[in-house]
């Protein structure tokens, strides 16, 4: 028995992964389809093609939750991969961009395979390993890596580098063959089993809904598997502006985001077993704030104020120059301007760095007053925000909302153990609907400040917003097991004395 579970662990995780890697082909074909000039769309299209699928794949969640809860992870798994692999065939078909469109909502299904895996998951495990295998099946979101990795190489050799760019078409007829083939494996050698109760209605299947429990968790999921599926797409245009690397290039430094992300998700959901997922969302959300907070700096060339001189006593200014002021017998020596920030762009800097100087603001022959400045302060902050450490800080960014990803499902089995089906389907849909929304808003963002970096701001409140709504609701846990703890002292007054009560 534990065999077969660890089997359809593997399928479940194999099968997640290969969706999740058709999920995120638009990001990387749509760019390469406008780079290189083979369609002419513009930046809204763009926005939609690369949301639609994230948009099918969120709200299909909950319904294949439910079919998940009620039929069993086997049939839906199998059936979602073949009905998946036949818009992603006829992609290869389209050239304008409403067929485009509609295909990309027809292989959008395979991001709802999450809500089907982690139903037919649990249900082979007992609920003190399913934070681990939970974490282990969630590995899958590494496919996103695989296709900001691979795709656009693949694209390049595929269209012999642009001279023959029709061949594009022979991808997603790749990616819809795998598909495919990959539902035939899942049908052969997977094992359906259905969770207890299964035949219940729709209606009280829905039931868990009304709890706000299931919507704070989806607030989580927005950040932690929301966002990471948005940068997943968004850091490949951000590194082609923000540092002009060839889409190659791009495609890498994506691939170094998503796939740390999807891999450490095992290691958080052994966490969560150990530890306890409370105490390791307290980490993920403090952590994500922090390093969100790092990345809101922009690349920037400031120049602002510095401190100056004041004159210590009244008189004739008798000489002025870049190194030196004299008032009567008085002088005063000025910080020259070294122009060691000249060159400063073209070494790499991992922190910001400045230069501070003062220019003479009286001319010889003035007469000045005690108190008075004799000379302004500058200071040149200059801040590369060099694409090594942007790199190593989204790196941590992914990996943390990885472990956060395994967190945020070992809830859903402690708490609404026969409902992981719905509930996962839900807490999903909000994940889902975070990959959809968040370009939009950094798109937004991005229009309104002119600064690429202003996205890792809605990070930071998104982060922060979280950490404070989960330390509300566990001051009040602690504050009603203490006050039930009271009573129940006052119930049982012999076990006063041999207890200590801590309100």
């Amino acid at each position: 028995m534990k065999s077969l579970a660890h089997r359809i662990l593997f399928l479940n995780t194999f099968a997640f992964t290969i969706c999740f890697a058709a999920w995120m082909l638009n990001g990387v074909l749509v760019t390469y389809l406008v780079e290189n000039q083979i369609v002419d769309w513009g930046p809204v299209e763009i926005g939609w093609l690369m949301g639609i699928p994230v948009l099918t794949g969120s709200l299909m969640r909950l319904p294949v939750g439910i079919l998940s809860d009620r039929y069993g992870g086997k049939p839906v798994f199998s059936i979602l991969l073949i009905l998946s692999a036949i818009p992603m065939l006829l992609l290869s078909q389209m050239t304008e961009f409403l067929g485009f469109a509609l295909c990309s909502v027809g292989f959008g299904l395979t991001g709802a395979s999450f809500a089907v895996g982690v139903a037919y998951t649990s249900v082979w495990y007992p609920k003190k390993q399913q934070g681990t295998v939970l974490g282990i099946f969630g590995v899958g979101n590494a496919g996103a890596a695989i296709t900001t990795l691979l795709a656009p190489a693949l694209l390049n050799h595929l269209t012999l580098n642009g001279t023959d760019k029709e061949a594009w078409r022979i991808l997603p007829m790749i990616y819809g063959v795998v598909l495919a083939v990959v539902a035939l494996i899942f049908f052969v050698f997977a094992v359906n089993k259905k969770p207890e109760n299964s035949q219940r209605s729709l209606r009280t299947s829905l039931k868990p809904l009304k709890n706000i429990r299931v919507w704070r968790f989806g607030l989580y999921y927005f950040l932690v598997f929301g966002c990471f599926v948005a940068f997943a797409q968004w850091l490949v245009p951000y590194f082609l502006n923000v540092y002009y690397l060839p889409l190659v290039t791009a495609g890498i430094f994506a691939s170094l985001f998503s796939f740390p992300s999807g891999v450490i998700r095992a290691l958080g959901g052994w966490l969560s077993d150990k530890f306890g997922a409370r105490k390791v969302m307290y980490g993920v959300l403090g952590a994500s704030s922090i390093i969100s907070l790092l990345l809101v700096v922009p690349k920037m060339d400031i120049y602002s104020p510095g401190k100056g001189i004041l004159a210590s006593t009244g008189g004739t200014v008798s000489h002025v120059s870049d190194s030196l002021i004299a008032i009567g017998e008085k002088s005063y020596v000025l910080t020259q301007k070294a122009n060691g920030l000249a060159e400063a762009d073209k070494t790499a800097k991992i922190l910001p760095v400045k230069e501070v100087w003062q220019e003479p603001v009286i001319r010889e022959g003035e007469q000045v007053k005690k108190k008075q400045l004799i000379a302004k302060g500058v200071t040149h902050i200059f801040y590369q925000a060099n694409v090594w450490g942007f790199a190593v800080l989204v790196i941590l960014i992914g990996s943390v909302w990885g472990v956060g990803k395994a967190a945020v499902y070992k809830h859903i089995p402690d708490y609404f153990p026969n409902e992981v089906g719905v509930v996962g389907g839900m807490v999903g849909v909000m994940g889902g609907l975070g990959g959809f929304f968040c370009p939009i808003v950094f798109g937004y963002l991005l229009e309104f400040t002119g600064v690429w970096s202003s996205c890792w701001l809605f990070m930071f409140f998104l982060s922060i917003l979280s950490l404070l709504w989960m330390h509300q609701v566990v001051l009040k846990m602690k504050n009603k097991d203490s006050i039930e703890k009271y009573h129940k002292l006052e119930e049982m007054p012999e076990l006063a004395g041999a207890t200590t009560f801590e309100g």
